[in-house]
């Protein structure tokens, strides 16, 4: 049971929420940017085509560097401290975002504004792949057992809340005439950033250590080398949660980077009506997303998981034709309609991985498991998208792609789930009981 009081788990709580809606406001105003700017300022000499391609691969180059940032942050949060872990990762964010915004372009100075950009950008993906493991567990581990699925939840509202924060700043810059946009409009959402990092710290500092990692340390059980005693006795878990997590870590960006680029650049949208339509998605995200950790915190969770992604097979082809139809409102219900099943599902991940390690290599093990996701998943999904539409000149195997990830995300979310929770330090347990743990 969590040592906290009721005045803390609620500090843990809304830090989290707040921290995450920081850094996630920061890696999706890149997106946003990847999708309509960063192609002719970066890559002029390409193709439009091949510019946007270009700075999707560039967009990429964050989620490859974040499996290191959770290795790295996941040793030190399993190690010292999650607080420790979450004040640098955001350190770290703030100072890559913004330089981003000073960034000069290719006009400026040739090919070492594409390369400083992609270094920027690697710097953004090592202090996310930290982040989102930390600010689970400083929020879950706050609270009592049987609401780690609601607490953790915390931590996934910020996911939206970045969202609609990144795409409102770039839809009002959008509203510049277009020489002022291209030339230091774009910029305004990554210089913003900086206020928000200050004021993310300030809270982050104001919460107490994880009452798990405190008990650890008294005890001497924290691991020496969390990652090692991850792979050693659940590789096969880490495997299976990188899968659970495929869904949430592709669909945000099938929907509001690819999504975004085919209806501008393919079929026609304004870039403002576009962004109306993604913040509208958002804001769905964002209200209906806790109903998913509720529903998991009262009923059974493998149950919900299940109803939800069975939900979210038909809804993504739909989703797709309704945004070809070129028609506002019925791009923005295929949307939002889309969104309600796998960001339900996201509400509840956070407390179900959390659940299904020990707390002495838990940061690690989901910080891994999530940035690995990101990597395979996510950072390739409008580059995946793009390529089949070049390719084929269809939207029909992007559909048929995305449908393949929820079912992946379907199955392995099953497994894990099928295990059930695991002591907090399941070696004290295994010492008192005589009970092993699960492995996989």
């Amino acid at each position: 049971m969590s040592t906290s009081t009721p005045s803390m788990r609620r500090k843990a709580g809304i830090a989290s929420f707040v921290g995450t809606t920081i850094e996630w406001y920061d890696f999706y105003i890149y997106g946003t940017a990847a999708a309509l700017v960063l192609g002719p300022l970066f890559f002029p000499n390409a193709s439009p085509a091949a510019g946007v391609l270009a700075s999707f691969a560039t967009f990429w180059v964050g989620f490859l560097a974040r499996p290191i940032g959770g290795i790295v942050f996941g040793h030190l949060g399993d190690r010292l401290g999650r607080k420790t872990a979450l004040v640098a990762t955001m350190l770290l964010m703030g100072v890559s975002t913004l330089a981003i915004g000073l960034l000069p372009v290719y006009d400026d100075i040739g090919v070492l504004a594409p390369v400083l950009l992609v270094v920027a950008r690697l710097v953004q993906g090592l202090a996310v792949g930290g982040e989102w493991g930390g600010a689970v567990l400083i929020a879950s581990e706050h609270a009592s057992k049987n609401r780690r699925i609601l607490y953790g939840a915390f931590a996934q509202q910020g996911s939206p809340a970045g969202q609609m924060l990144a795409t409102g700043s770039f839809a009002l810059v959008a509203m510049l005439p277009e020489d002022a946009f291209l030339s230091w409009g774009w910029r305004v959402p990554f210089l913003v950033s900086a206020a928000l990092v200050v004021v993310g710290l300030v809270i982050r500092l104001r919460i107490e250590e994880s009452p798990a990692l405190v008990a650890m340390r008294s005890r001497g059980t924290t691991a020496r080398f969390p990652l090692a005693e991850l792979l050693r006795e659940r590789t096969m878990l880490v495997v299976v949660s990188v899968g659970a997590c495929a869904l949430v870590a592709a669909a945000a960006y099938f929907k509001n980077t690819f999504a975004l680029s085919w209806a501008v650049n393919d079929l026609g949208f304004d870039r403002q009506v576009f962004l109306n339509v993604v913040l509208i998605s958002s804001t769905v995200q964002f209200f209906t997303q806790p109903l998913g950790a509720f529903m998991a915190t009262w009923w059974n969770p493998r149950k919900v998981v299940t109803a939800l992604l069975l939900i979210e097979l038909p809804l993504f082809p739909v989703m797709f034709w309704l945004i070809s139809t070129g028609s506002f409102g019925l791009a923005a219900l295929g949307m939002a309609l889309a969104t309600l099943p796998h960001t339900m599902y996201y509400a509840i991940l956070a407390g179900m991985l959390a659940e299904a390690f020990p707390a002495r290599m838990r940061y690690t093990a989901i910080s891994l498991s999530y940035a690995l996701a990101g990597t395979l998943f996510g950072g390739t999904a409008p580059l995946v998208g793009q390529s089949l539409l070049a390719a084929t000149g269809s939207i029909v195997p992007v559909v048929g792609y995305s449908l393949v990830i929820v079912l992946v995300s379907l199955l392995a979310a099953r497994y894990v789930l099928a295990r059930g929770p695991v002591p907090d330090d399941e070696r004290l347990d295994t010492a008192v009981t005589g009970t092993t743990g699960r492995t996989a």
